[in-house]
């Protein structure tokens, strides 16, 4: 018998995962300036990935997804709610988040 609580049960340490998501719908602010996306100009409804090292990317609706170099894990710490969930995939994490 394992002495390990049966996966259910894990909590999995942040070195487990390769980033936490959340969605961010309203216009993001950054330095005082609208942030839009470089390939089609999408200024709302993101999904904010943290990474396990720390850089922040955004993925807008059309697919496209670049790092955000004007954010970091302190910003996302401050502004995400808990964790809510762990998805296997990336995939299944867009789906939970409507993407």
């Amino acid at each position: 018998m394992s002495d390990l609580p049966p996966p259910e049960l894990r909590v999995l340490s942040r070195q487990e995962v390769a980033g936490l998501m959340m969605r961010w719908e309203q216009p993001l602010v950054i330095n005082g300036e609208v942030r839009t996306c470089p390939d089609c100009g999408v200024y709302r409804d993101w999904i904010v990935f943290c990474m396990r090292d720390d850089s922040i990317w955004l993925r807008g609706r059309a697919g496209y997804e670049t790092k955000e170099p004007g954010l970091d894990a302190a910003w996302y710490n401050r502004n995400s709610g808990p964790v809510d969930w762990f998805h296997p995939t990336l995939e299944e994490g867009r789906r939970h988040l409507g993407h």
